[in-house]
């Protein structure tokens, strides 16, 4: 590349080597198809999954707890809204039925897999 400098009013032509640095990138990203599987870790802090558990989905801090232990539901309703890396995940219940028990509190730290509120099918 052809450039003209000037120094103290004298014009000099200079010829420069650009190297262009690369584009970062984000890396490999790998999709399977199929929906989302939680796995539930063995260190799991919580109460183990059972038939009847709303499990949370991913890691992370419970915002709110949106039912009450007693309460009938149904299914698609919204129990438990967690908090992950600053973004809000309204966690629903697979099936209707009656909370029978709730297992975290706003602020608590959950991990992938572990249940949050135990149904009673009703």
């Amino acid at each position: 590349m052809q450039l003209k400098v000037t120094v103290n009013g004298v014009v000099y032509d200079v010829e420069v080597e650009v190297e262009e640095e690369p584009k970062p990138t984000l890396g490999a990203i790998f999709m399977t198809g199929g929906g989302f599987s939680p796995v539930p870790s063995p260190a799991s802090s919580g109460p183990a999954a059972t038939g009847n558990g709303v499990q949370a989905p991913l890691s992370g801090t419970v915002a709110r707890v949106l039912v009450e232990e007693g309460q009938v539901i149904e299914a698609g309703d919204v129990v438990v809204v967690l908090e992950a890396m600053k973004m809000e995940t309204e966690i629903t219940a697979p099936q209707g039925g009656t909370v029978e028990t709730i297992h975290v509190a706003a602020g608590a730290a959950v991990t992938g897999g572990q249940v949050l509120v135990e149904l009673a099918r009703g």
